[in-house]
């Protein structure tokens, strides 16, 4: 291993799993601390809207805004712990970052929109900031899940790769 490896070139399965469920609640914290950042603006609609925009409308786009966020946030955390630290990915340069943060947020999509999905449905179902977060939490649990395998697969190729040439 030499210096700049952030850990060994392989975890154990318990190991991974443990530390991809850390990175997962850090994201997932982040995510969920930046939406409740954003919708307290819910109740604050600009008064040169009111005659434009109705609350429940305005109340929607917030909803909107706080998960859109939320997920930025999110998404940028989750991909640096766990480029460094499960895949253990130490490319470098604009460049490289660039098309692997493309790839991985692409596939992002499809797990953004199993989170959003239960998110959503629970939020628009009971109307509370309770279940609004365990919709979101239930989501991103269900998503983390797929999205480990996904970008096993298609973005950090290079990286799992380069591990199984070590454990040679």
């Amino acid at each position: 291993m030499s210096r700049g490896d952030p850990a060994p070139a392989t975890l154990t399965l318990p190991a991974l799993i443990v530390r991809y469920a850390v990175f997962a609640v850090i994201a997932t914290v982040a995510n969920l601390g930046t939406q409740r950042l954003v919708m307290p603006l819910s109740d604050h609609r600009p008064g040169w809207l009111e005659g434009m925009v109705p609350q429940g409308l305005w109340a929607t786009a917030v909803f909107g805004a706080a998960m859109i966020a939320g997920t930025f946030v999110g998404l940028v955390i989750k991909y640096i712990l766990d480029k460094r630290w499960i895949f253990f990915d130490v490319g470098t340069g604009m460049k490289q970052h660039g098309a692997k943060f493309g790839l991985y947020t692409a596939m992002g999509l499809v797990t953004t929109a199993i989170f959003w999905g239960s998110e959503s449905l629970f939020w628009f179902v009971w109307r509370t900031e309770a279940m609004r977060e365990l919709g979101a939490v239930l989501g991103l649990a269900v998503g983390y899940v797929v999205k480990y395998q996904l970008d096993r697969r298609f973005v950090f190729t290079d990286a799992v790769l380069h591990r199984a040439e070590l454990a040679r």
